[in-house]
């Protein structure tokens, strides 16, 4: 192997920490040569004003330093020319809704409540980290547009980057994500109606680059509004989610949000009870909002939807859950061994069993 070989051998170590592939197979690499023990390499940016240019750089002299007989490395960072960027973007996305093909293997999956307070941005903020953490490649929308809170939930405060009309999410504890929070310069309110609500989540779905994916959540409003019907007509193959707490109230209107599937013909997978109860120092519990909320909303979607609709997960409120969000680390990180953690890990471990296959699909083969 030539030494210009080794060089970028090496670099295919160097994954873009947005775009998640190799800065090889992005054409980010200009040149690369070994003079003596002294690597020297030209980093092609996608714009100029790369947020991550520092970790990329930082990321290209580690890999290079793994060589035998180099001990320098210099890096230049120059930008691609407008040539360079339309061809990434050729290569990288086409102009429709990748997760709407009916064989796209992606598992799209949303999770909708009744009312807003009952915790499901904390979860599916939690579940697309614990199965990323398990290995999958997860994306998150935030389509809770007037009320969104996943930026903060996954502490993120960097902004897309846009490669002119591409945009490349943000990436947190391994999920890309994407809100229109990040397009806001402080915290104002959105104030849109229903079209301008679709449109949003259109360009979300079409304009932001999440590569192949295993996993896409979508965090919905609460209730069964705008946004619950665009994800129906956007990602037909969606499957919903329903979170609830055990109290009476709250499961009459969550099961709204579920029976919507009698009209959107949506799978909805299972329901999540969250607050379950209180652990008490004594180990007893206190059910502060009541109990068998779930259960019944479980057994009322059965007999609606005429499929069984499991309980998947029983949450209890648990302070450390609390921490993890405002800190912007999920608990299934900051506290794994936590009561709430351990549920919700298992709940991801349950959603990742089922394995992205072909299994039902239509093969596009015609008998000559």
């Amino acid at each position: 192997m030539s030494s210009n070989e080794a060089l970028f051998r090496a670099l295919d170590s160097v994954i873009d920490p947005e775009l998640r592939r190799p800065i090889t197979e992005l054409g980010m690499v200009g040149d690369a040569r070994l003079d003596g023990t002294r690597a020297e390499v030209t980093i092609l940016l996608t714009i100029a004003g790369c947020p991550l240019r520092s970790t990329i750089e930082a990321d290209v002299r580690a890999a290079l330093l793994t060589l035998p007989g180099v001990d320098q490395v210099a890096v230049a960072l120059d930008v691609m020319d407008p040539q360079q960027r339309a061809a990434l973007r050729e290569q990288l996305a086409s102009r429709r809704t990748p997760f709407s093909d009916p064989a796209s293997l992606t598992r799209v999956i949303a999770v909708a409540s009744g009312k807003g307070g009952v915790g499901k941005s904390s979860i599916t903020a939690n579940l697309s980290t614990a199965l990323a953490a398990r290995g999958f490649k997860v994306g998150l929308i935030d389509a809770d547009v007037h009320g969104f809170s996943i930026p903060s939930l996954m502490g993120i405060n960097q902004n897309p980057t846009r490669v002119d009309d591409m945009i490349l999410p943000p990436v947190a504890h391994g999920v890309k994500v994407i809100s229109i929070g990040m397009f806001l310069d402080s915290n104002q309110p959105v104030i849109w109606r229903g079209p301008m609500l679709h449109r949003a989540l259109e360009q979300f779905l079409s304009d932001v680059y999440f590569g192949d994916l295993d996993f896409l959540f979508l965090d919905l409003p609460p209730g069964t509004g705008d946004i619950a019907i665009s994800v129906s007509q956007l990602l037909p193959n969606s499957e919903l989610l329903v979170v609830t707490t055990p109290q009476s109230t709250a499961t009459e209107v969550a099961e709204r949000a579920g029976t919507i599937a009698l009209q959107t013909k949506q799978k909805v997978i299972g329901v999540v009870e969250n607050m379950s109860h209180l652990q008490m120092p004594d180990g007893s519990r206190m059910e502060i909002f009541g109990s068998g909320g779930g259960a019944k909303l479980s057994e009322s979607l059965s007999d609606q939807l005429g499929y069984p609709v499991p309980l998947l997960a029983q949450l209890p409120l648990e302070e450390a859950l609390r921490e993890g969000s405002d800190q912007g680390t999920p608990v299934v990180l900051s506290a794994p061994q936590s009561p709430s953690a351990m549920v919700l890990s298992a709940l991801a471990e349950s959603l990742g069993q089922r394995p992205r296959g072909l299994a039902g699909r239509s093969l596009p083969m015609s008998i000559q």
